[in-house]
């Protein structure tokens, strides 16, 4: 057997060993992913400031009505949140203006996911001529997701409707970022709290403390 028909017996036999390691891992069973899900709903909580004074030049504990308009079919996340943190800083916020004497109208100018990925290595192969398929080999890999928001306020005196002010914009954005170094070494970086783990090994419960 000559040196040659070695070899390609060889690479044939390592193609057919790395296919047989591979793993098969479906990004989600829902329209969101939870990293997704979490990249938005923590943005929008982030850009919100937890001082105790607020920019709003209304007084505190007027009763408020708020509805919200933008492109994003996410917008009631926003909505919930921006009421919850009007009613932590004094307001009292009503389900009708009638009822209300301030008008916060919320406009979303952005609010989603972006995702950017970096590859260097072997995309995984189909089977054409051979019968064999080979997984994707990373030598180095890197997927970048980002959570961003910004929306602003327009206040509204009730009910006159007199404009009152527009806010400076709320922004904020969240990470998840996840590495593959030499095809089986994988790590995460992420500002997330508490963000779902894939597999069983060596994984600890959420709710598990260290004594």
């Amino acid at each position: 057997m000559n040196k040659k028909l070695k070899t390609l017996i060889l690479s044939l036999i390592i193609l057919i060993i790395m296919s047989a390691c591979s793993s098969t891992h479906k990004n989600t069973q829902s329209l969101r992913t939870a990293v997704e899900q979490l990249l938005i709903s923590e943005a929008v909580i982030t850009s919100l400031p937890q001082k105790a004074e607020t920019p709003l030049p209304i007084p505190p504990g007027s009763k408020v009505a708020i509805n919200t308009s933008g492109i994003s079919l996410d917008q009631h996340i926003v909505r919930q949140a921006v009421s919850g943190w009007l009613g932590q800083h004094g307001y009292l916020v009503q389900d009708d203006k009638d009822t209300a004497t301030y008008e916060v109208s919320v406009m979303v100018e952005s609010l989603g996911t972006e995702y950017a990925d970096t590859f260097f290595g072997i995309p995984p192969i189909q089977g054409g001529l051979l019968p064999i398929s080979t997984p994707e080999l990373a030598i180095y890999k890197a997927q970048y997701q980002t959570g961003y928001v910004k929306f602003h306020f327009d206040l509204f005196e009730l009910p006159s409707g007199r404009f009152v002010q527009t806010t400076s914009p709320f922004i904020a954005e969240k990470y998840y970022n996840d590495y593959t170094v030499l095809f089986l070494f994988t790590f995460k970086k992420t500002d997330l709290v508490a963000p779902p783990q894939l597999g069983t090994i060596g994984r600890k419960e959420i709710n598990e403390t260290d004594e």
